[in-house]
Order: structure tokens, then sequence, then C-alpha cells
């Protein structure tokens, strides 16, 4: 990165699951899937997160690890009325607090977390599925629309660790906007 922006940012959650509990399950419902909100992640270039649903496998190699905004999620429970929502019903790998997302996606981006560094490439969206309706509450499905975070490519080895860290991008991030729904494209590249 030429120019790089540094950004305080707190890792809220970290969930790591070995099987879907939503995609292609319309008619039997949400599966009961075991789902860790891990202290640590292992993250493996090119494959994902050691232990997770999307690890390896090829189809999923540009999107393997989701990295969500909790005020986007904030901001939702806000519109709709309803209590704080539990962000690992979003069934977002990396959920945290204190950086707007939008800018990053077509950018490589670092996140520094317990000494530790992982870069990513935000690759497209994260858009939401139907499940939110009756996972978080009604109406969550259309909330989340422009909000739902980014679908990241792992580009290098590390770990990330719960609790404060760091995001290192290329481009300068508005941490106020980080609820705020959004066009979410990627970004032009020279």
């Amino acid at each position: 990165m030429s120019e790089a922006y540094r950004y305080d940012v707190e890792i809220l959650h970290l969930l790591v699951s070995p099987a879907h509990a939503y995609f292609g399950r319309a008619r039997e419902g949400a599966a009961d899937v075991p789902t860790h909100d891990a202290e640590k992640a292992q993250f493996v270039a090119g494959k994902g997160i050691a232990g997770d649903r999307f690890f390896g496998k090829a189809a999923h190699m540009d999107a393997a690890a989701t990295l969500f905004a909790v005020e986007g999620l904030e901001a939702i429970a806000a519109e709709l009325g309803t209590p704080p929502l539990n962000p690992l019903l979003t069934r977002r790998n990396v959920i945290i607090r204190g950086a707007e997302l939008a800018p990053l996606l077509g950018h490589e981006f670092v996140l520094e977390s317990g000494g530790d560094t992982v870069r990513l490439k935000a690759g497209r969206p994260a858009h939401p599925c139907a499940w939110m309706d009756s996972m978080l509450a009604p109406g969550a499905h259309k909330a989340m629309r422009g909000r739902g975070g980014v679908r990241c490519r792992v580009v290098s080895d590390g770990v990330l660790h719960r609790g404060p860290a760091v995001l290192v991008s290329p481009v300068p991030l508005d941490p106020s906007r980080a609820g705020e729904a959004s066009v979410l494209r990627p970004s032009r590249l020279p």
C-alpha cells in the first residue's frame, strides 16, 4: 500500500462454523450447526478461515471471509424498533466496530490484532439473505441491504484475535458512516 490510513477498531466476534446454517435449507428451516465465537481464528492465504464452512472451497475463494460492521446491525435494530440483535445470527465471520467498509471494495487491506497481521482483499458486497427476516427480525432482510459487509479473499496467512485491532486501509474511511447503508460497488482500480 503506497499510502495507508490506520483506524483503531475492535474485533467483537470471530465466527467459525464448519457447516451451513441457512444455505439450501428453505424448507427445513435453519440448521442447528456448531458455531464458534472464537477468541482467535487462523486465516490461510487462498483458502479462508481454518475450520470454517468455506475453507478451501474453490467456488468461495474470493469470498472466504466476511467482514461486517456491527454499527450496521445497531442501525437496523433502531430502524425496526427491536431490542439489540445478535450479530452471530448474521453468519458473518469477522464482526468489527469502528470502520466504514464500503470503500474497501476492490482493495487489499490489513487487520492487525494481538500482534498478528492478516491481509484481505474486499471483492464484493455481502448481500443479506431472506433468512435475516426470520433469524434477526421481520424487515431485517431489506434493512440489511447495503450494510451486510464485504466478502474477502484471504491474501496472507495469519491469526486474528478478538479485542482491540487496527485496520490499515489504502483508501480513507469514515468511521462515523459504519452503520449507514450504501451502494456497495468495487472501487475502480487504475
